[in-house]
């Protein structure tokens, strides 16, 4: 991970300008323990399927990842400030699935979904990628999702 002091004045001012949203309310819901939740995972790592589109440097979409992808990804995120070296040696450290399987497996959730999903970077404004994080939202109820793991990168 880069510190701040070690970035360009530019890049870190871009980041110290970035707003932090506050709520009005709690953000989170009660629900099921965990061992009974579907968990889905959602990264910005920039993974994808290797037949899926490449992310490019601005994209703000998304790449949908099946359940039983297992190693079978790639990563075309850009950033000059990402170390691809840990998920080179065990993707896992970027998109932790096998992890989930093994907890599904152990009983400590309840069962793994059925897609993931790959935003590319997490520098975006909320509204860059409000769009796209409603249609997941929706593909997760429909997929009975009530969890979710987010890994930022």
């Amino acid at each position: 991970m880069v510190r701040l002091i070690d970035l360009t004045e530019a890049d870190a001012l871009h980041l110290l300008s970035k707003e932090c949203p506050s709520f009005e309310t709690e953000p989170f819901l009660s629900g099921p323990p965990l061992s009974a939740r579907r968990v889905a995972l959602v990264t910005t790592a920039g993974i994808h399927r290797g037949d899926d589109a490449r992310f490019d440097l601005r994209d703000t979409g998304y790449r949908i990842i099946a359940g039983d992808a297992g190693q079978d990804l790639v990563m075309s995120h850009t950033s000059v400030n990402f170390d691809r070296t840990g998920f080179q040696q065990d993707i896992n450290v970027v998109f932790p699935l096998d992890r989930l399987h093994e907890q599904a497996a152990q009983g400590a959730i309840g069962s793994v979904a059925g897609f993931h999903y790959a935003f590319n970077g997490a520098g975006w404004e909320p509204h860059e990628i409000e769009d796209n994080a409603r249609e997941i939202a929706g593909f997760m109820l429909r997929d009975k999702v009530d969890a979710a793991v987010v890994i930022p990168v």
